[in-house]
């Protein structure tokens, strides 16, 4: 169906970002699959390009354009590719608008510059080990101490955490029985600061290009320089950014359902089963047709939410439905998908076995469907 959210600026950063993805990134996935992790000159391309930089503000090295139109349209080509941006989508998606939106004028001089060139790679540690969805429930802690804070706790799931020269550590700094949402703060740990210890990078099913660590903090002094925004406010802050969080796994899962869908209609094309390409029979034709059905479906909900975000006015129930019928979307299609494919489908030389497996964090992180629901309900009055 016809889109058009995006101007011919996009347009050309799409040009730009197809270029380097086919060159810079296709070629080489398969290893960076086996070894784990995107290599960090891959960030400094990008910089060079100026991919990084477009939303950092003009004086510190960027564009200066803060429109998530230009992340979208790199999750698309990326998918297009049939490889996936890994930590890059991360950091430009889901970290970067807290330090855009909450550091001060000396941390902008500190950290943006690196940021818009890539010689600075970002994480953020939410997770823990006893905690998932429930933010409110963490015991990392950070005890003031004159100009600095103590902090200890460990940290898991933790995307980027491998590489990353910062890392936004939420903490908790004071306790409210009354309110447990409350004295949770946003602390930069630098790497090389003591006691900041990586731990096992954890071996996942999927998005096996994204290194996944677990993270440790013993006593860490971290200067009160490196907070982010007021101490005790950072569960409103996470709650800002979750919109834009949502959508970005909302786009990736169109976007990777659309590239499953073509490259099985390419399959069925060319694979014959008594004596007949595959897309002659008329479930092959059936299944598809479905399937398209429900992408055009999706693509139309993602597009009018994009715009939203863009215009400041996507609310986060809308946030969580766009999330919730994408990724269960992009669920069926990729399994569909990979039917289609047979024996083939679930050989790892196949990229329909790679969409199927990474798709499935999809309904997990950034909020999983569950809770989508819960949110959904919510704004129902239920």
């Amino acid at each position: 169906m016809r889109r058009d959210i995006y101007t011919e600026d996009h347009e050309a950063f799409r040009g730009l970002a197809r270029e380097f993805i086919d060159k810079e990134i296709a070629p080489h996935y398969a290893e960076w699959e086996k070894a784990g992790r995107m290599p960090r000159e891959i960030f400094e391309k990008l910089g060079g390009l100026g991919i990084l930089g477009v939303a950092i503000p003009v004086e510190y090295g960027g564009a200066g354009l803060r429109d998530y139109r230009y992340n979208a349209v790199l999750q698309e080509e990326a998918a297009r590719a049939l490889v996936t941006l890994s930590t890059v989508r991360t950091q430009l998606d889901v970290i970067l608008p807290y330090f855009l939106a909450y550091a001060d004028e000396q941390q902008r001089q500190r950290w943006f510059p690196g940021l818009a060139d890539g010689t600075l790679l970002t994480a953020i540690a939410m997770t823990e080990p006893g905690t998932g969805s429930d933010l409110a429930g963490m015991r990392t802690n950070a005890v003031r101490d004159g100009e600095d804070y103590l902090l200890s706790g460990a940290k898991t799931f933790i995307t980027g955490g491998l590489l990353a020269d910062l890392v936004i550590v939420v903490a908790r700094t004071s306790t409210d029985p009354e309110n447990r949402r409350a004295g949770l703060t946003l602390l930069v740990v630098e790497d090389g600061m003591p006691g900041f210890e990586r731990g096992r990078v954890l071996d996942k099913m999927g998005c096996k290009v994204q290194d996944t660590v677990e993270l440790s903090f013993d006593a860490v002094r971290v200067p009160v320089a490196n907070r982010l925004g007021a101490e005790g406010e950072a569960f409103g802050y996470l709650g800002n950014n979750l919109s834009q969080e949502r959508m970005t796994v909302a786009v990736g899962s169109v976007a990777q359902a659309r590239a499953a869908i073509t490259a099985t209609i390419d399959y069925v094309k060319e694979r014959k089963a008594f004596g007949k390409p595959v897309s002659s029979f008329q479930n092959t034709k059936f299944e598809l047709a479905a399937m398209s059905a429900e992408l055009e479906a999706a693509q139309a909900m993602v597009d009018r939410a994009v715009l939203d975000l863009v215009e400041g006015e996507l609310s986060g129930p809308d946030a969580a439905r766009v999330k919730l019928f994408t990724t269960e979307m992009q669920g069926r299609v990729v399994d569909r998908c990979l039917q289609l494919f047979g024996g083939y489908g679930y050989m790892s030389e196949y990229p329909i076995a790679r969409l199927y497996t990474d798709a499935r964090v999809a309904r997990i992180y950034a909020g999983t469907s569950e809770v989508m629901k819960v949110i959904i309900a919510k704004s129902l009055g239920l």
